[in-house]
């Protein structure tokens, strides 16, 4: 019986490289014999599905055992391990849950995946716009009671997509959503990309799967010691069919999956079940030093979240000055600081989740930064706007009928009252500012034109630098 403090396939793989195997498999690195020197070392583990290393899409030893402590951890009826990322996860998950028409519940300040899965799905997305938080100039959760709204007026929606936290680490109560979801028997997917930790308990939040959420995708590599694309899946009730899911994780992932991205999803679940609450108290000393270091810097200020409820790892700074977010960042890097993300405001770093007397060099990064902005003076910005998207919107074009249509490119400027024809992505944070398929609104526009000038980078809008847009011909 597996503890723990055990990590099965871990220790699989270093059982199977201290036999000093010689390989007539793939991969072509033969264990790292035929490769970059720098590489050798990392490359003994890159295995593939021999004997005693399982196979993970039909496990039965170290990969089942791995799996089985991680839902035991989470307390969940089934855990997967996904080697392509939470991508990955939310298309499976959305797969698994709706059909094509079906009627879909959405928050609009989704991950790209999701809306990808909707389109694989041929499925209705009916989006609901998140709330604004004006301080933070950012978009936050979705209310109860446009969820209340839309559950109404679509009571035979197939289910409802939330996310939580969102890239910011602010939380919002889900709880109601998801008890009035039930009530109506409407599966709840929560995309946790950012909440791996969340199981640990104050000052950290709940995660969506105490909560009660029916299926939780969870990116490991963005706050546990895992390696990038390495995430977990959480199957919470018995709404959406396990094997349905499972069958849709084998269409999606690789059928070479990385045991070095296994083997660290392993090494990291035993990280997070083995954090103490002297762990959690010496890092949230080290994080709350070096936030009070970085308020002392007088062109730029750290946002508290409201209520005091959000992800301790983040913490954004907001420009006091005349220097965008984007130039913020600009500015850190060249003192070999990288931050996770910038907006024409914000500054998002993500911390590491630290065990007692883990060092890490956040007392000389606020110096650092001190240095940076040190002939910086603050200033008086202006406001934002409050936002007036609709509450409760759809497609324009549903997704089955996108291909009818010709594209034109126009001037970003006369694009307002079309229907965009393109995906367009400022990333990070891979959120979907227009939709393929809705109709362009002014605030959008406006939000667009702001990005552009301010050095935003996008996914989609090949031509934006040249200020045109992509539209369907509609007349």
């Amino acid at each position: 019986m597996n503890s723990q403090l055990d990590t099965p396939l871990y220790q699989a793989l270093i059982e199977h490289v201290n036999k000093n195997p010689i390989s007539f498999h793939v991969p072509g690195h033969k264990y790292g014999h035929i490769s970059y020197a720098s590489f050798q070392q990392l490359l003994q583990f890159d295995a593939t599905e021999l004997t005693g290393l399982d196979d993970l899409h039909a496990p039965e030893g170290a990969i089942f055992e791995a799996e089985s402590l991680l839902a035991e951890l989470y307390q969940v009826k089934k855990s997967f391990f996904l080697v392509n990322g939470s991508t990955v996860g939310n298309l499976a998950m959305i797969m698994a849950a709706c059909a094509e028409d079906d009627i879909v519940l959405v928050q609009r300040n989704c991950h790209k995946s999701v809306l990808n899965a909707l389109k694989l799905a041929k499925a209705q997305p009916i989006f609901l716009e998140p709330e604004f938080n004006l301080k933070w100039k950012v978009a936050s959760g979705v209310s109860s009671e446009t969820v209340t709204k839309a559950i109404n007026l679509y009571p035979s929606a197939k289910a409802i997509i939330l996310t939580y936290p969102n890239y910011y680490g602010m939380v919002y109560d889900i709880k109601p959503i998801i008890n009035l979801a039930h009530q109506h028997n409407i599966p709840v997917l929560v995309d946790e990309a950012h909440g791996p930790h969340f199981i640990l308990g104050d000052p950290v939040p709940p995660s969506a799967v105490q909560l009660g959420a029916d299926i939780v995708v969870q990116s490991a590599h963005k706050t546990l010691p895992a390696m990038t694309m390495g995430s977990y899946l959480h199957v919470n009730s018995d709404r959406i069919a396990v094997n349905s899911v499972k069958e849709y994780l084998t269409i999606f992932q690789s059928s070479s999956p990385s045991y070095l991205i296994m083997g660290s999803l392993d090494l990291a679940r035993n990280y997070v079940a083995t954090f103490s609450h002297r762990d959690m108290n010496y890092a949230i000393k080290e994080i709350n030093q070096f936030k009070k270091r970085l308020a002392e810097i007088p062109s730029i200020k750290i946002l508290e979240y409201p209520n005091q409820q959000g992800d301790p790892l983040k913490i954004t700074i907001q420009s006091k000055s005349h220097l965008s977010g984007f130039d913020l960042q600009k500015q850190f890097e060249k003192a070999g600081i990288f931050t996770e993300l910038a907006d024409p405001h914000n500054v998002l770093f993500i911390l590491p989740l630290l065990k007692e007397n883990q060092p890490y060099p956040l007392e000389k990064v606020a110096k650092d930064i001190k240095n940076e902005l040190s002939g910086v003076q603050a200033i008086k910005r202006a406001g934002e706007v409050l936002p007036t998207e609709q509450k409760i919107s759809h497609l324009a074009i549903p997704y089955n009928e996108i291909e009818k249509y010709k594209v034109q490119t126009v001037p970003i400027l006369e694009a307002i009252g079309h229907v965009s024809a393109e995906t367009v992505i400022p990333y990070p944070p891979g959120i979907p500012l227009l939709l393929k398929g809705e109709r362009i609104t002014t605030e959008k526009i406006e939000h667009l034109i702001r990005l552009i000038e301010t050095g935003a980078r996008f996914q989609g809008g090949e031509t934006l630098d040249r200020r045109f847009i992509k539209v369907f011909l509609t007349a």
